[in-house]
């Protein structure tokens, strides 16, 4: 299984890649957790990556894709990788294509995680984290019973200062820019498959196995 996971902040595509990384035994690879670990081991193109990190730029698309063939390189990808947060650009999207044919290990699919734009906001926007366990919850999602619980012992629902509605609808919007070309070069080459990513965790996990048959 070699497949590219593209979804929206908030989609679940990270939670979904986690289990589909376990029970396939392939790679769960994230760019951001790829590159600090290239930069970490001191690798070719992770050097290069330190030292433009270091100058306070943003890493190029050639030292990204230095980084992910290296990484595709590893013993644990050999059998398949599911790919997280790259490609983000329709260029990227054409850059990986070549690698892999390079490689000759082509894409088996890119997996879309579709929710609404409304959901996605109520998802990011009421993120709540216990003051006293650090327990995830949501005050759109949770039961009342969990929220209660946190005020009987004593704790406080606290937001993230940037999970506001203006700046969550920021980063959804400059998603939505950056990704719909994406979208449509993976459609344009038969390889999208579309999952709908509103439910429960497992319920989006049954519909995300059956769309990979």
């Amino acid at each position: 299984m070699r497949i590219v996971l593209l979804g929206a902040p908030g989609s679940g595509k990270g939670t979904q890649a986690k289990k589909l990384s376990a029970d396939k035994h392939v790679p769960h690879i994230s760019t951001g957790d790829m590159l600090r670990a290239a930069i970490a081991e001191g690798t070719r193109f992770g050097q290069k990556a330190k030292a433009t990190v270091d100058a306070g730029n943003l890493v190029s698309d050639d030292i990204m894709l230095g980084i992910i063939a290296e990484r595709l390189g590893q013993d644990d990808a050999q059998d398949g990788f599911i790919l997280d947060g790259f490609p983000r650009t329709r260029q990227q999207a054409t850059d990986l294509d070549e690698l892999l044919d390079e490689l000759s290990v082509p894409l088996d699919a890119a997996v879309l995680m579709d929710v609404d734009f409304d959901v996605l906001l109520k998802r990011l926007t009421g993120r709540r984290t216990c003051s006293k366990t650090g327990k995830l919850l949501n005050i759109y999602f949770s039961s009342q019973e969990e929220l209660d619980a946190v005020v009987a012992a004593g704790g406080e629902l606290i937001q993230r200062e940037d999970d506001n509605e203006e700046t969550i609808g920021n980063r959804l919007e400059v998603y939505r820019e950056n990704t719909e070309p994406v979208v449509e070069f993976y459609r344009g080459r038969n390889r999208l498959t579309s999952v709908d990513a509103d439910g429960a965790i497992d319920e989006v996990y049954t519909r995300l196995t059956a769309a990979l048959g």
